[in-house]
């Protein structure tokens, strides 16, 4: 068996966009038979919320769409992330611009992108971050993740035959 490819997500806090990011496609690829072939997770460039689980607010717009991600914890992003993951994700221009500022070589570079590069509309290329706004904002990013995630999917499915 081939070695599976490996996906990290990225925000700032890890407690929003990251981990629904995280759940969302955990949940696709587990739809999609894909479990042993694709592994994720997620992780924040701040420390400040390391060990805590999602925001709550986040927690109830995932599980109103059937995802539980209640069981994730923040972590922050390490350089060592950038030699075990396969595809890191940003899902802002400063995440990338604070992960980037870490890479050893430009090959880490190669790997790096912002989510959205996937995102069939991508507007302006960066997933919101919902934090110090109202129920909605967790329901924007919500969407947004959900198709982003879909056409990731699909993406890694036609690169790596699965």
């Amino acid at each position: 068996m081939t070695q599976p490819v490996r996906v990290l997500f990225v925000c700032l806090g890890n407690i929003c966009r990251s981990p629904v990011a995280d759940g969302v496609f955990r949940q696709k690829v587990a739809e999609a038979g894909l479990s042993g072939k694709i592994i994720v997770d997620s992780a924040g460039t701040g420390s400040w919320h390391v060990g805590h689980a999602p925001d709550a607010r986040m927690m109830r717009t995932a599980e109103r769409h059937g995802v539980d991600i209640s069981r994730l914890r923040a972590r922050q992003f390490e350089a060592s992330d950038f030699e075990r993951f396969d595809h890191v994700l940003a899902m802002d221009r400063s995440n990338l611009a604070d992960m980037l500022a870490l890479a050893r070589d430009t090959s880490h570079e190669d790997k790096t992108r912002l989510f959205r590069d996937h995102d069939p509309d991508p507007g302006d290329g960066q997933v919101p971050d919902p934090y110090y706004g109202g129920d909605q904002g967790f329901e924007t990013v919500y969407n947004i993740v959900d198709r982003t995630c879909d056409a990731l999917l699909e993406e890694l499915r036609a690169r790596h035959e699965f």
